[in-house]
Order: C-alpha cells, then structure tokens, then sequence
C-alpha cells in the first residue's frame, strides 16, 4: 500500500506545520534513520498500518507576490497530476481569499479525491467561522489546528481510504529505475539499454498512467525497468522545475527495488542529485550511481579518483554505494552498471541465518561495547534480522534507549565489513531484551 498525497494552498496557511505533524508521527513511531531529511519538502508517514509519500508543495514557491501567484497555480497543476490525494488548505483565520478561489477553481474540476483542511480552528469561534469554506464548492471540510494535531487523526483516516492499494508484483524480477534530473542522460542510457534489437519480452502498463514496466531479457540478466521518461505533454511543464524533478522521482523510486541515480559529469553531484539521493535512501532502496558523460570530461585516473571521493563525501555516512562511470551515448560501461544493480538487488534481498549473524557480532560488542552513560553499561545479548524486504536488523539488549546514534553506525559499519551489503541502506533498531 502506497501513494502520493499532496498538501496545496496559498503562503502562510500551515502547510508545512501540518506536514512536520504528520511525517513526525512516523518519525517517532517507524523511522529510525538517522539524522534529518535532506529535503524537507518531501517525507513518509503513515497511519493505521497504510503508509504513504507527503509533499509539501509550499517549500518550493519562492520570489513576489505575482510569481507567488503564477508557480502556485503551476504547482497545484503538478500536484493534481502526480498525487493520488490532495490536501487543500486554508486558514480559518483569514477566511476566504481570492487566491482559495482560484486554487478551488481548478480543484472542482479533479477527478481525484480533494480534502478540503481548514487550518487554525484552535476554538469554537472559529469552528463556527469555518462554515463559510462551504462556499468554496468543494463539499465536506476537516477542521484542524495543525499547531496542536487536533483534528488531524479524522482527516488521515478519510486521506488512508481513498489511496490506491499497490499492485501485487506479477513476477519476482527486480525491478531498476533510472533517476536523475531533467538531461542528465537518461533516455539516452535506457536506449543503449534497449538497443536497436529490442529484447523486449512484455510491456505492462505500469503502477502508474505513465510509467511503464518494460521487461529486458539482456546480458543474461532478465530485469522490469521502471521507466517514467518522456511520455508527458511537455509544452504543460517546464521541465527543470525543481518541483517536477521530485515529484516524478518519488513516484518512480516507490515502485523500484534498485535506483540508477544518473548524473551529469560535467554538472556534478549537485544538490537535486542529492535530493533524489536521499530520496532513494530515505525510501530504503538499493542505490548505484552512475556518472554519465564521462566521455566528455578531462579524465585520468585521477580524477576518477577525486570525483568518487566528491560524492561520497556528499552522502556520508551512506557511502557503501557502487559509483560506475560510464558514455550512455558511446555505450561505455553500460553491461558493468546493469551487473552492478543485480547485485545490489541481491544485496538488498540478502537474508542472514540468525546463528551465522550472532557468531559474527557478539564477539564485537564483547571487544566494543556501547560507551556507558551514567554509570549504566549496555549488554546487547542477542541479534536478528527482521522479516523485510530489506535489510533490518533488531538488536536485543538490557538498556535499548542508551544506545546512540554514532555506535549504531558503528553495528552498520561491522554488519557490511562482515557481510555484503553494498549499494543498500540498511536500519538498525535496538529493543528491550
């Protein structure tokens, strides 16, 4: 189960305050990944066992009110497009204005489930004050104060109802997307994937209108790629809106196993790489990058070198990740990044005895075990990997909430010198024994 909800609206109503609320609710109960998002416009949460994606189409309006006005209504668009469910918000503060009309305009005419939040009803003045969003046309409304979360559980109730339940998977081939952002090359490497024989044994219309399942029986690997490139009307959307790139990378990455994330050598590792990055890792997908134009660039070994060295400095401490350079356009080291994903995908669905991983573990924490914290010493007894289609592992021990971040990278750092878990995320929960 999984989908896209997206919260729209004028500046200044709580968007992003109801959107803290409701990825932090996750945060607290599921997340256990360490540090903070990169992008705060983008998170996962999730409600009553249905977990979905949320964007905050706020973070990305920036400049005067007039452009405030244009990149709104360019984004609702967007939002309307790619999102399975849309929150439209407004401020029972300020009542209607003539920005919520123009927002509710375009929303009637969706086909898509639109839910309309009333923001800042923190008293029964306002609740009463909130009647009049009934003029906006757009049926029933939720009342909430997203300060507070009063409110917020009846609206994620009505929100979990309506998401799209995800598609049983025909077959167990991995599924790879190529991400990155807008020319970096990535219809010019699937069609050196693809070449001119096509092997193509099936298309499926994929999970979503417009992405494609296209089965590749090639190099004697047999794989889904998850393509989303170049079946839009592009007069609609100018393509480097960074809002776009996002939008169409959450939706591509949800339904992969393993991410190509495809760069511009001559560009960099720059920030929307980045983004899509964590995304990825953010979303516990198997990840290989890929340095595309590398034909164009004054190369030696050294540089090679330096330029790997860029990157992962950029995505510690998640730096066990397989960087291939290779010309999409001269078909250069095209077979090594597609062997490189299977074995991330076989990485990523590896399964480790629980004996095998307690022969290999304990000895470590008996020679390094967790710093003590006020006189208090941690014992970790026992360890196991959890029942996921990825990587998670529960470590079982006396004081599970003395445990800090640093030594849990510190299991992290062991798990993947011991076994092979290049190219994929993995999480590590400490639990009372």
């Amino acid at each position: 189960m999984s989908g896209i909800v997206a919260i729209v609206g004028r500046p200044n109503v709580g968007k992003s305050t109801l959107f803290n609320r409701m990825i932090q609710r996750r945060e607290a109960i599921v997340d256990a990944v360490s540090g903070v998002t990169r992008d705060r416009h983008y998170g996962k949460s999730d409600w009553n066992g249905k977990d979905f994606s949320l964007i905050d189409t706020g973070g990305y309006v920036i400049g005067s009110d007039d452009v405030f006005e244009k990149e709104i209504d360019r984004q609702v668009e967007l939002a309307i497009d790619e999102a399975d469910a849309i929150l439209f918000m407004v401020d029972a503060e300020t009542g209607i204005t003539g920005m919520d009309e123009e927002v509710a305009t375009m929303l009637r005419k969706v086909e898509k489930p639109v839910f309309l939040v009333v923001n800042k009803v923190d008293n029964a003045a306002r609740l009463e004050d909130a009647v009049e969003f009934y003029a906006l046309g757009l049926g029933e409304y939720y009342p909430v104060s997203s300060i507070n979360g009063s409110g917020t559980g009846e609206l994620l109730d009505a929100v979990v109802e309506v998401l799209p339940d995800r598609p049983a998977v025909e077959e167990n081939l991995p599924r790879f997307a190529v991400v990155g952002r807008p020319n970096a090359g990535k219809s010019s490497f699937i069609n050196a994937l693809i070449g001119e024989d096509r092997y193509i044994v099936t298309e499926i219309a994929g999970t979503t209108r417009d992405s494609i399942d296209t089965r590749y029986n090639r190099f004697g690997f047999e794989f889904f790629l998850v393509d989303t490139a170049g079946i839009r009307r592009k007069a609609k959307v100018k393509e480097d809106l960074e809002f776009y790139s996002v939008m169409r990378s959450v939706r591509t990455i949800e339904h992969a196993d393993v991410c190509l994330i495809l760069l511009d050598a001559t560009r960099g590792f720059d920030g929307q790489v980045q983004n899509i990055f964590w995304l990825a890792q953010r979303n516990n997908k198997g990840i290989v990058i890929l340095v595309n134009k590398w034909d164009l660039v004054e190369k030696d070994t050294a540089s090679v070198k330096a330029y790997t060295k860029e990157i992962k400095e950029a995505i510690a401490p998640f730096t066990d990740v397989p960087i291939v350079f290779i010309s999409a356009l001269n078909k250069q080291r095209i077979y090594k990044a597609i062997e490189k994903a299977v074995e991330v995908y076989q990485n990523r669905s590896r399964r480790i005895p629980t004996r095998q991983l307690n022969d290999a573990m304990l000895p470590v924490f008996e020679k390094n075990p967790p710093p003590a914290i006020k006189g208090k010493y941690v014992k970790i007894k026992y360890c196991t990997q959890l029942p996921t289609p990825y990587p998670q592992f529960a470590f079982f021990c006396n004081l599970p909430q003395y445990v800090k971040d640093s030594y849990k990278r510190f299991i992290e750092n062991k798990l993947r010198e011991q076994f092979d878990f290049t190219g994929v995320p993995i999480t590590i929960f400490m639990r009372k024994k």
